[in-house]
């Protein structure tokens, strides 16, 4: 391989791993804003994908478990396309520790 005026290599595939969140959440308040991120998204896939990066960063067959579902059952709770119940989502939200809260979105004109 031939090297450029800049010293860098020509020619060289540049390979990267793959992206997983769940590598990365490993505390209350990152997991906390994550899915709170996530919840702001109109499409509710999106929280729900959240919702299993946190699961599988915290072990997905523990999760399940505090949650009393299979595994099996979680990960196509939380799969593509998937319409848990609300039980189910809350089960998950409590088994990870964390919950919904109502927030006032904006203030409305008076």
């Amino acid at each position: 391989m031939g090297e450029t005026a800049g010293g860098a290599a020509v020619g060289m595939k540049t390979t990267y791993a793959p992206f997983d969140a769940a590598d990365y959440l490993d505390n209350d308040e990152l997991i906390a804003e994550y899915l709170s991120a996530a919840v702001e998204d109109p499409n509710p896939d999106v929280f729900l994908a959240a919702l299993g990066d946190v699961a599988k960063a915290r072990g997905m067959a523990q999760i399940a478990k505090d949650a009393g579902l299979g595994r099996e059952s979680l990960y196509k709770a939380l799969g593509v396309g998937a319409h848990p119940r609300y039980e189910t989502v809350n089960a998950v939200l409590r088994a990870l520790g964390v919950k919904f809260a109502v927030v006032v979105d904006s203030p409305r004109p008076r």
